[in-house]
This record gives C-alpha cells, structure tokens and sequence, in this order.
C-alpha cells in the first residue's frame, strides 16, 4: 500500500544537469557513452582526457543516455568512480540525476530512473531524426512520479542495491581471475627457454575449429516461429542480447546455436574473443564459434585469445571500412601442444578458473533478472517496503 507516498514532479526530487565547473584544459576523468554496459549500474571504464566540454557529475549522481538507440538498449549508470568532491565528465548524451538531500535517495534516484515509469516516457518524448533522436528533457522534468517517504525510499534502494553489489563483487572476482588465468598460461608457454619433452609446436588450427556465423537476414523466424536473438559484434561486446536484437530461426543448424561458455571470437570490425554468458541465441557472420574436438576449452581458448593483440595489430594494418583478419593468419598462430602429463597439470589449474567465471557470470544474469522483476514491483508498491525492517 502507498501509505504517505505523494505525487511529485521528477524536477522537485532530483536536481537535473546540477552545474557543475571543470577548467577548460583540464584532464580529467571521462565516461564515454561506449563504457557504459547496458543496464548496469557500475561503470566499468573510463579514460582521462582534457575537458573541452559535456555533461559532468560527480560520484552517486546517476546519468542516463538521451540519444537513440543507446537508452532504449539501457544506458543508465551511478557514478562511483570519482573521489569525494572530484568532478567528472561525460558525453553531452548523458542527462545526470542528482538526489536531493532529505527528500530522494540516491539509491532510490537510480532505480526510479531505470524503470519503466521514467524510461518508458522518456523513450516516447524522443524527438529528431530518424536514428538521432535525443530525449526532451523538459518532458523528463515534468514527469510526475509517486514518492514514498526517505525511510522508504531508502528500503527500496537498499533491496534492489543488493543485487547490484553482488554483481559488482562477482566482476571483480572475474578480473582477479583472468588476471590469475593470464598469469598462470605466461608462466607455463610463454618463458620457456627450449621446448620440453613430449611437446610440439602447431597453430589455432591445429587444435581448434573457427566456425563462422551465417548471414542471419536469410534465417528469419517464420510466422510461427518465436525466433531465438542474433549474437552479433554489439552483444558480444556488451555480454548480452537486449530488446533490439534481431532475432532468427531456431531451427537453424545445431553448430550455429550459441550456449553458455561457448568460446566466440570476432574477427571482424571490433576483434574480440570471450566466453558467451548470454543465453541462447545464433551465430551471425563475421564471428567464429571456437569448438575442438580434442582440446578442452581451457586450451584453445587462453591461446585464441594469446594472439588477439597480434590479430587486432594484423587486421588495423588491412583496415580499409573495417578491419578484419583471413583463416590464413589462424594458420600462423603458433600453439604449444605440452604432452599429456603437463596438458593434464596445466588443466588442472586452468579450467576451474574459467569454470568458476563462466558461473559468475552466469549467476549475474540471474540476479539481473530477478532484480528487473522486483523493480517495477517495488516503485509501484505492489512489495510494501514500509513496515519491513532492512537494514
């Protein structure tokens, strides 16, 4: 029930673009629109650079993509990346949200913006050129939204918040474990001064097979088909498929249909290679899905991924419209094949820290969703926070 909850303009809870002041010249710490992960809280990157203008924030406030297709695919973030009183900036894309003391909670601000009664309107208010169209953010200031009171808010903020920092903490696992991963293979293939006993030299080739993606506009779902989404370069990158995903035939051949922990590897425009956590969905061209038959994962994929910096250096030298590397250059890759003790040794050590990322990164789908469910049931009050005790 919305017991003492009350009817506000989003402009008399939030103060919108606060002004801020960076000098002109300044470096400081940027947030480009591409750092920003698709209905992700934390910001994961961001660069230094000489402020020359933009939107800037500072840390708790929330910022939210107003361009098409960047807020329609979920680009709101919470600032934590500053240090108390140190000014960040931004694409001038962004519009920022800052909590207003004793009246919104921060917590609360971030995930009120993110649910359908903020993001769902602004959408609509879009306004512009096809492909451009930018958020009206005087419609956004207008918006009225039912507020419960500070205690309550700060429930609402603190469940849902709970969510998030699992998810938080599981990525920094994941990057103390890659980093450990990397260790490990440098250590055991890349300081050996002879080659030892038993083992051979061979390429990607060799130990793998690079199956690429099929031209997907030919593999539309048919009228009574639900269709499965495409996994393209864009959900590679941001670890998911989301609403804009086209979507193909699940009949498609079994090969082309992508698990959890396939290896993929884009070879094409943005040379990428990582384990796929997002569900099911088909192979689209220019990406190969990285299977052997006689290698474990652990293998084929910390030497696939050995060689990336060497593919993105090879396909930047070709680069025309988009760079790219040819089959040939797999063929190039050396690989150490060990013999079967040491395969066996190094194994051991290896594949329960990709087994152990793949299931983090798993678990954190589910938390997002079970989060995004709670969302929209806890701001309408649907979950009565009032009278729950959470600290």
């Amino acid at each position: 029930m919305k017991y003492n909850w009350t009817t506000k303009k989003l402009s008399e809870i939030t103060y919108i673009n606060p002004r801020e002041s960076i000098g002109k010249g300044v470096v400081a710490k940027k947030v480009p629109m591409d750092k920003l992960q698709p209905f992700c809280r934390d910001i994961p990157e961001f660069v230094f650079e000489e402020y020359k203008g933009g939107t800037k924030f500072r840390n708790g406030d929330t910022i939210m993509a107003r361009i098409t297709p960047c807020l329609e695919n979920g680009k709101i973030a919470k600032v934590s990346i500053l240090s108390t009183d140190e000014i960040g900036f931004g694409s001038t894309e962004y519009i920022v949200f800052r909590a207003i003391d004793d009246v919104s909670d921060a917590d609360f601000l971030y995930y009120l913006i993110c649910s359908p009664l903020v993001r769902n309107p602004a959408i609509k208010s879009m306004v512009g050129s096809s492909g451009r169209q930018r958020v009206q953010t005087d419609v956004v200031a207008n918006l009225d939204v039912e507020l419960p009171p500070i205690e309550e808010q700060r429930k609402i903020g603190g469940v849902l918040k709970t969510f998030d920092d699992k998810i938080k903490l599981n990525n920094e696992i994941n990057n103390n474990l890659e980093q450990q991963a990397q260790a490990i293979f440098a250590n055991e293939f890349l300081s050996l001064d002879t080659l030892p006993e038993g083992w051979k030299q061979a390429s990607l080739i060799d130990i793998a097979n690079y199956l690429n993606g099929l031209a997907m506009q030919k593999y539309r779902p048919t009228a009574d088909e639900s269709g499965i989404p495409v996994l393209k370069i864009k959900e590679l990158r941001q670890g998911c498929c989301d609403d804009n995903s086209e979507l193909c035939s699940p009949s498609i051949k079994s090969d082309y249909i992508i698990h959890d922990g396939d290896v993929i590897f884009s070879w094409s425009g943005s040379l990428l290679v990582d384990l796929w956590c997002g569900g099911i969905c088909g192979l689209n061209q220019h990406l190969f899905k990285v299977t052997s038959s006689k290698y474990d994962k652990w293998f084929y994929y910390a030497w696939t991924k050995h060689h990336l910096d060497r593919f993105v250096a090879v396909a930047a030298d070709k680069a025309t419209t988009m760079g790219h590397i040819k089959r040939d250059e797999l063929a190039k890759a050396e690989v150490l094949i060990p013999n079967e003790a040491d395969y066996n040794r190094i194994g051991a050590l290896l594949q329960p820290i990709y087994d152990m990322i793949i299931s983090n990164r798993i678990e954190n789908k589910k938390l997002a969703a079970t989060r995004d469910t709670l969302l929209p049931k806890l701001m309408n009050s649907e979950i009565d926070m009032s009278e729950v005790d959470y600290e």
